[in-house]
């Protein structure tokens, strides 16, 4: 089973889009919401380069923003 972490916030609509997307296709997956965890948005932007959300890390591997198709592609390796 991959490994899928989801980071949020509050307010994010993508962000619902990307969790519903998961929950349709039965993915187990772990949110992180950088707006509440400032330790966890700075990782995020030291690893990335990028302050926007969503972001979602599979394995180790990055989607920034809601792209189904990469999802999938990234979930089916």
């Amino acid at each position: 089973m991959k490994r899928v972490t989801v980071y949020t916030t509050t307010t994010c609509p993508y962000c619902v889009m990307v969790k519903n997307f998961l929950r349709e296709q039965d993915v187990p997956f772990e949110e992180v919401n950088v707006q509440r965890d400032p330790v966890a948005a700075r990782k995020l932007v030291e690893t990335t380069g990028q302050v926007g959300v969503p972001q979602i890390e599979i394995d180790g591997q990055w989607v920034i923003g809601f792209d189904p198709d990469a999802i999938m592609q990234l979930l089916q390796r």
